[in-house]
This record gives C-alpha cells, sequence and structure tokens, in this order.
C-alpha cells in the first residue's frame, strides 16, 4: 500500500540539500574573501545594486554547478 513512499529516499534528499546548502556557503564565503572589499557591507549598507547583481548572478552559477554534482 506504501509502496511509493521510502523513508531512505527522504533521508538522502535531506542529507544532498544540507551538503549542497554547506557547499554554496561555504564557495560564497570563499569568494567573498578574495573580492577585495566586503561583499555583504557593499551590497545592505552602501546599496551597490550593480554588486547585488553580479553576486546574484555567481550565486546561482554556483548553485548551478552544485546541484549538478549532487544530481
Amino acid at each position: 500500500m506504501m509502496d511509493f513512499f521510502k523513508p531512505q529516499v527522504l533521508f538522502d534528499s535531506l542529507m544532498y540539500s544540507i551538503l549542497g546548502v554547506a557547499v554554496f556557503w561555504v564557495s560564497f564565503l570563499i569568494i567573498d574573501k578574495i573580492t577585495p572589499y566586503h561583499l555583504w557591507n557593499e551590497i545592505v549598507e552602501k546599496k551597490n545594486q550593480p554588486l547585488a547583481t553580479v553576486v546574484a548572478a555567481m550565486c546561482l552559477g554556483i548553485a548551478i554547478i552544485v546541484a549538478a554534482a549532487i544530481h
């Protein structure tokens, strides 16, 4: 009756999701450290919209790479 629900699949999906978010966050921190300025301060405090757009594109790129690697 419950052949469609497999707890191991749910657990694996959650673990890969957590792994993907961790890899994404670490890569963002590395990018933040190698840039000559602090990205978060530039975007939030100084309202640097072009930098926010570039960081958003970078985040999407990293997320696609992480998703493809995990899949």
